[in-house]
């Protein structure tokens, strides 16, 4: 499944709750123990996994962070089908940048089309944590499902979920779109991980569907 796969790292966040660090500089650009930035855990952790296709889709005060990507991760050999590519907003489908997640990867999906690739996983460029993809991927498939999430313990500001017992999301209908999810009585509750894995097709419908 990871030559099947392509990823894409949203790094586009103003990230202001890390004011000043994020005064120059996205989120995922803000340094982290001495040379290193935060958007390293991600990237480290698709390459411990064995992904090799990256998309990283830049938004806010880029700059520092292409140049991050440049020097510090010229490892990908391009004759091998492996890369990092920045992505700025491209206005292909409007007039405007990138309004969220979801309108971010919609205004994209003509480079999904053109990888050829059969699943996505989509990542957040800010999150410090690590977790192997390849395990997630291959539980995706063994499932059956049309999406992943991963998920962990707790409440947070948004991205709630409820899960019930069986892992399944009570709404699934839901996920895409920007919806807080309430619990009900014998679910448990969780908050996104910004991990998502999903067959393309899916997330292509179903993003023309919600467009």
């Amino acid at each position: 499944m990871l030559e099947k796969t392509i990823s894409i790292i949203l790094a586009g966040g103003i990230g202001s709750r890390l004011h000043p660090l994020t005064a120059e500089r996205a989120k995922p650009a803000v340094p982290f123990g001495g040379r290193y930035r935060i958007i390293d855990f991600t990237l480290s952790n698709c390459l411990h996994s064995g992904l090799r296709r990256i998309l990283v889709l830049t938004q806010y005060k880029s700059h520092s962070l292409q140049k991050h990507l440049r020097d510090g991760w010229s490892i990908y050999n391009p004759e091998l089908g492996e890369y990092i590519t920045p992505v700025p907003p491209q206005m292909r489908t409007g007039e405007s940048w990138y309004s969220g997640t979801a309108d971010a990867i919609y205004q994209n999906l003509y480079l999904l089309e053109r990888s050829g690739a059969d699943y996505v996983l989509i990542l957040s460029g800010d999150h410090i944590y690590r977790m192997d993809y390849a395990a997630m991927l291959q539980h995706h498939h063994d499932s059956g499902a049309e999406l992943t999430v991963a998920l962990s313990d707790g409440w947070s500001r948004t991205g709630k979920i409820a899960r019930g017992d069986d892992g399944r999301s009570e709404r699934p209908n839901r996920l895409l779109s920007g919806e807080a999810i309430k619990p009900t009585e014998h679910s448990r509750r969780f908050r996104a991980r910004s991990c998502i894995h999903g067959r393309l097709c899916f997330l292509v419908g179903t993003l023309d569907e919600t467009a």
